[in-house]
């Protein structure tokens, strides 16, 4: 194999993991914007606010605070875009009203019922389960690669092998780490 092979090989490698990390901090953040009963900032910072005429993201125009366990308190850098960010909260899939005293925006969450935890666990297995798809994608668009450079001779049949084993098991630590995220949140979600 030659040094240049060996090369295209790592990048196509690298890539691949770092595709597959990218993939689980997504999800990180899927998780986090689903709602557990408890005031969690991860709800409301990449929500979307039509201010000063273009989207931005609520975590750029506000600080977000939880001085109680149930209890989101929003405190906008300027005060003239606290109507935006009110009606940003209230067009989401949060379910909750915003309590606005004209400086600060309060959102106090109510406890779950029963139902709506299961349609949540729901939720979070169905984002599990894109996650996973795409660490496969990816594990399959490495491959893919690895498999021209065979086939140019830039890399052997026994160092093809060796790489697409070392793709595999870091595909199955990939996939068993989305699997505790998916077992923590479920048990977060089902907790009273």
């Amino acid at each position: 194999m030659s040094d240049q092979g060996a090369e295209m090989r790592n990048m196509v490698v690298e890539d691949a993991h770092e595709k597959m990390h990218k993939a689980i901090e997504h999800l990180k953040g899927e998780f986090g914007a689903v709602r557990t009963g408890r005031a969690n900032p991860g709800l409301v910072e990449k929500l979307m606010v039509e201010a000063y005429g273009q989207p931005t993201m609520l975590q750029q125009l506000a600080g977000i605070s939880v001085p109680e366990a149930r209890l989101l308190v929003i405190n906008p850098y300027d005060k003239s875009q606290i109507k935006a960010i009110e009606k940003a909260i209230q067009g989401s899939d949060l379910g909750v009203n915003p309590n606005n005293d004209g400086s600060i925006i309060r959102l106090a969450f109510p406890e779950l019922t029963e139902d709506r935890r299961k349609e949540f666990v729901k939720v979070v297995k169905h984002r599990a389960e894109e996650g996973r798809v795409a660490v496969r994608n990816v594990r399959r668009q490495a491959r893919h690669d690895l498999e021209a450079l065979r086939k140019d001779g830039d890399i052997s049949e026994d160092d093809l092998a060796r790489v697409e084993k070392e793709l595999e098991k870091h595909t199955h630590d990939v996939i068993a780490e989305i699997d505790v995220m998916l077992g923590n949140k479920e048990k977060e979600l089902l907790e009273v």
